[in-house]
Order: C-alpha cells, then sequence, then structure tokens
C-alpha cells in the first residue's frame, strides 16, 4: 500500500515511510461516512418519529425531500470550485461544520419552515458538498494507484455506514430522534471536524513528497483539463451519466425494493436478506473492482458494471424463488460495487488534479439530480400500471446502451 515518493523543492521535509496520501483516503472516507445526516438512508432512520412528532404527513414529507435533494445538488459545483481554489483542508473543515450546525439546528425543529430548511441544508453540505470534498480529497493526492486507493476508500466506506446505521438506528429507537440526532451533530462537530483541519492536507507537497503519478515520477508530463474542456469530452457525458443512471436505479429500488419483492411473493424477511447480500457482495467488488481497474481500462470496467446492472434490471421482473432472490441481490451488489469505484476514480484519472473539484462537483451534482427522480419514477410507473416490470424493463434498455458506450468510448489524450 506504500508508494516511493521523491522530494520536492523548497517544500517541508517529511518522515519516510507511509505515502500520507494513505492516511488522507481514511479520512476521506471518515468524511463520507459523515455524509448521513444528509442521505436517504440517513435520513430514513428518523422519518418514522419525526413524522410523528411534528404531526407531517407523508406527502408534505416527500416534498420537502425532493425539494430539499434538487436544490442540495447545487451546492456540489460551487464546492468544487471552493476545492480547486483554497484546498481540500480549509473547505472539508467548514463544511463539517455547516453540517454539523445544521443537524443540530434541525433537533429544534417544531414547524414545516425550519425542518424544510434544516434538511436541504443537510442534503446541501452532506450528500452534496461533504462528498465532494472526500472524493476530490483523494484524487488530488493519488495517480498511479488511484483506482487502487479508490478500492480501499469504498471499502473503508461501505465499513463505516454498516457501523453507523444500526448505531444511530438503535440510539432512534432507545434515546428517541432528536436525542440521537443531536449525538450525531456533536460527532460532526467535536470530532471529525478538528480531526480534519489538524489532519488533512491539501496534497503532496504540503508534505514534502513528489505527486503519486501515473506518468513515471514526472508530474508535469500530462495536461490538466478545465471543465469546460471535460465537458466537451465525449467520455464526461458517458461516465457521468452512466452513474447517475445507476444512481437512478438504486436510489429508486432501495426506497420500494420491500414492495418489490412483496408484489413476487416475498415477505420482509427476504427483502432484509438481499440488502446483507448486496451489500457485502458489494464491499468486495469495490477492492475487486480498484483492483481489476489497474489491469483494465476505465472504460471496460464501467461497460462491465452497467453490463451486470442491466442484467439485474431483466431478471428483477423474473424473480420468483429465493434462490433469483438471491442471485439478483448478488448481482446489484457487485454492480454497484464496480461502478462506485468507478465513479470516484475516473475523474481524476481522465481529467487531472488542478480542476478536479469542479469537474467532480459537476458529476457529483448529475448523480444527486438522478437519485432524487428514481423514487418518483418507480412510483408513477406504479400508481399508473399496478407492476414496476415496465419501468425496469425500459431503463435496463438504456444502462445496456450506456454501458456499451463506456466500454467503446475513447479518451480524451492529456499529452502536450
Amino acid at each position: 500500500m506504500s508508494a516511493v515518493a521523491n522530494p520536492v523543492p523548497d517544500a517541508k521535509p517529511a518522515p519516510r515511510g507511509l505515502y500520507y496520501g494513505w492516511v488522507n483516503v481514511w479520512l476521506a472516507a471518515l468524511a463520507m461516512v459523515g455524509t448521513l445526516p444528509g442521505r436517504t438512508q440517513g435520513l430514513g432512520l428518523i422519518t418514522e418519529p419525526l413524522l410523528t412528532d411534528l404531526h407531517i404527513d407523508r406527502v408534505s414529507y416527500a416534498g420537502i425531500n425532493l425539494w430539499a435533494t434538487l436544490i442540495g445538488s447545487l451546492f456540489c459545483l460551487p464546492c468544487g470550485r471552493l476545492v480547486d481554489r483554497f484546498g481540500s483542508r480549509l473547505v472539508l473543515t467548514v463544511v463539517l461544520a455547516a453540517l454539523s450546525l445544521t443537524v443540530l439546528g434541525m433537533i429544534a425543529a417544531s414547524g414545516f419552515i425550519l425542518l424544510s430548511a434544516t434538511i436541504t441544508l443537510s442534503r446541501g453540505f452532506g450528500q452534496s458538498a461533504l462528498s465532494v470534498v472526500s472524493l476530490t480529497l483523494v484524487g488530488k493526492w493519488f495517480g498511479r494507484n488511484l483506482n487502487y486507493a479508490m478500492g480501499i476508500y469504498s471499502v473503508l466506506v461501505g465499513i463505516g455506514f454498516i457501523a453507523a446505521f444500526p448505531s444511530v438506528g438503535s440510539a432512534v429507537i432507545s434515546f428517541g430522534w432528536r436525542a440521537a440526532w443531536s449525538a450525531v451533530g456533536w460527532v460532526l462537530l467535536a470530532v471529525c471536524t478538528p480531526l480534519a483541519w489538524l489532519a488533512v492536507r491539501n496534497g503532496p507537497k504540503e508534505r514534502g513528497v513528489e505527486f503519486d503519478s501515473s506518468d513515471a515520477g514526472d508530474s508535469h508530463a500530462a495536461v490538466d483539463f478545465t471543465l469546460s474542456e471535460a465537458l466537451r469530452s465525449q467520455a464526461f457525458w458517458l461516465f457521468a451519466l452512466s452513474s447517475s443512471m445507476f444512481g437512478l436505479v438504486y436510489s429508486g429500488i432501495s426506497l420500494f425494493n420491500q414492495s418489490i419483492l412483496e408484489q413476487r411473493g416475498f415477505d420482509a424477511s427476504v427483502y432484509h436478506r438481499v440488502l446483507v447480500i448486496s451489500t457485502l457482495l458489494g464491499l468486495i467488488a469495490n477492492f475487486g473492482g480498484g483492483w481489476l481497474a489497474s489491469r483494465w481500462s476505465i472504460q471496460r470496467l464501467m461497460g462491465l458494471g452497467m453490463g451486470l446492472l442491466g442484467c439485474a434490471l431483466v431478471a428483477l421482473p423474473l424473480v420468483r424463488t429465493q434462490t433469483h432472490v438471491t442471485l439478483y441481490g448478488a448481482t446489484m451488489g457487485i454492480s454497484g460495487g464496480i461502478v462506485t469505484v468507478v465513479f470516484f476514480s475516473v475523474w481524476g484519472q481522465v481529467y487531472g488534479r488542478r480542476h478536479l473539484g469542479m469537474i467532480q462537483g459537476c458529476a457529483q451534482m448529475m448523480t444527486v439530480f438522478a437519485s432524487a427522480v428514481g423514487p418518483l419514477l418507480l412510483a408513477e410507473t406504479l400508481e399508473r400500471t399496478g407492476s414496476y416490470d415496465s419501468i425496469f424493463y425500459g431503463l435496463a434498455v438504456i444502462v445496456v446502451a450506456l454501458g456499451v458506450g463506456s466500454w467503446l468510448v475513447r479518451l480524451p489524450s492529456r499529452a502536450y
């Protein structure tokens, strides 16, 4: 896991040993787990007691969540610009502090307006801004080992969420949603925020080492793309749309997975087992995807992930037995693990580090927007047709087309 680092002139001396980028991988993973209060799964932990406490109906709450997600996605691009200008350390510290204060402000909510404002800000600072800073932090440190680093990062994030979700969920049941949310806010403010300022470093030069370049030690051998240049490349749109389509499918199926399986005669215990299977295999695929990316092109890896996702979508309406359900859950988990690693690593690998924050932020904004649309598509399809099947088949066609496009697309050249 270590990488050889050469000294950089006029830089602060750094101790020899482990490349400090790996420390930043751990810190970036911790920051991503800190996005919990701004994510659908995190908010889902407090939804039921919150609705009862504030006497809000589900339709109104769903409307708040939709607009909060859409507005929150707009935080991605300016956050990426700030990272490129001021560095990951300062922006990460400020975003963590803002998210923690938002979470603490949410526990004081007693009406519609304050609840709407705090959920919107938690989406903006958590799901959007903090995700951008976390992902960009790793990309600013790694070149040659970027795919491997992102594979390890993905595993750490998965383990962190596996630990965080049941812990917060148990606290909500035992102490109430306000007490649990208060604890989350104070952990973010008192632990994560100071740790970000004290331990995070913007890039290798702050540690007196040369960038982990993929260009045989010459960190100046390739051109870094601007956001406008990246947007003019076919590769950006294929990778961004593929990642967004995965987010759309995953968010929709995750929200209604129990309902989908119940339509096929399975009870809630089967849904819980599928969730465990897909999560565990997703973690394995995170690491496997990072390893495979060192041997395959990033295009083929995305094509493989989207192909597996297409197979899962086609198979889902045909599920009839416990074995079918297990295979479906396994395919979804492996697909998600692969696509996640590609999304995490492709931007820095293809477009360079200088404007990585803005490029990553633009792609993240698209995925957040898509994740808001996914549940609406599935719900609308069920209401109109009485079944989810038609939307699965329609999405499968789009997913496979994007997978083929990702496999065949040529990456833009970064050579002078």
